[in-house]
């Protein structure tokens, strides 16, 4: 009991707890040239003595809290895939924002109303925690009902393999997705998704030849900085085409009118490049340069098979 109420007092508030045990060996079987496999393992590991705790913490960056809020603004869904145990990547999510105040579990709900954690609808939860134990077990539409139920989302004790089925069902609901990682056990879920982001300083060599973005300072404030200037160079190219076409119908109007009514020509070739040269040109290219609008990271993202650079 008082090992259970040290690990969850120190997990639930983000540290990551390690158990200490040893065992005397007897000289006469274990010299001290003796090679240990701990593939196999060849010594004991049972009849261990427990000697204790040691709690370790490594604080996420100041800046993740306020780049989650902003995601979270712009319509993108933040899912916290780890192999921390459920109690400690809980209480890390809680700090960084992941999971919102005031946001409940169907485990709080149930906790709260003294009740069985089955009788409660997961509907009523609006985060969820879950381990990788029970996500082995899951079908594809049970794990659909998940991304779909709940809008907070924390795996934990996640393996490789798991952490793709977790890409592949948020494909499954059209999504764009997008991985960090910086593990070789990431590389997987990092080639799988739409866009694999890999950690420039921390990151092995295999997820960066499996990403397609690399980040030169590990800090995931700079996804968010990234999307907003990718929503910006979107929206100004948008203008500039939209500019740039819309200016032509009237060079062309005077040719069609030469052509389908005999009108005479009142645009020469030389006087119609002065006029794209000295009018459309520096606007255009101003277009280009425009600030952001106030509502850019407000706004949800765009749907990509309808809403394009140029739509019928």
């Amino acid at each position: 009991d008082a090992f259970n109420a040290a690990y969850l007092e120190l997990g639930g508030l983000g540290e990551r707890v390690l158990g200490f045990c040893d065992y005397i060996l007897p000289s006469s079987e274990f010299p001290p040239n003796y090679e240990f496999d701990s593939d196999g393992p060849n010594f004991p590991i049972t009849g261990l003595r427990f000697v204790g705790l040691m709690s370790l913490i490594d604080p996420p960056r100041a800046t993740v809290p306020d780049a989650v809020c902003k995601c979270r603004s712009a319509g993108i869904k933040v899912i916290m895939v780890t192999g921390d145990h459920p109690i400690t990547a809980k209480a890390i999510a809680k700090g960084v924002g992941i999971i919102s105040e005031g946001s409940k579990t169907v485990e709080d709900i149930a906790a709260e109303r003294g009740c069985p954690v089955e009788e409660v609808d997961p509907r009523e939860a609006k985060a969820a925690v879950i381990h990788g134990g029970d996500l082995r077990d899951m079908t594809p539409a049970q794990i659909d009902q998940i991304l779909i139920n709940h809008s907070e989302i924390v795996f934990a004790r996640t393996s490789p393999q798991q952490k793709l089925i977790i890409v592949e069902g948020c494909q499954r609901q059209g999504q764009i997705v997008a991985v960090t990682g910086d593990g070789v056990n990431d590389s997987p879920a990092l080639k799988k998704a739409d866009i694999g982001v890999a950690m420039g300083i921390a990151g092995s060599d295999v997820s960066k030849q499996a990403a397609d973005m690399i980040l030169l300072d590990d800090n995931f404030a700079s996804i968010v900085t990234g999307v907003e200037e990718g929503r910006l160079i979107f929206d100004n190219l948008k203008k500039s085409i939209a500019y740039t076409l819309t200016s032509k119908i009237p060079e062309m109007s005077p040719f069609v009118m030469f052509i389908l009514a005999d009108i005479p020509l009142p645009l020469g070739t030389i006087t119609i490049l002065c006029i794209d040269l000295g009018t459309d040109m520096v606007p255009a290219i101003s277009l280009a340069y425009e600030h952001a609008e106030l509502d850019i990271m407000k706004r949800s993202p765009r749907n990509p098979a309808t809403d394009k650079l140029v739509n019928q």
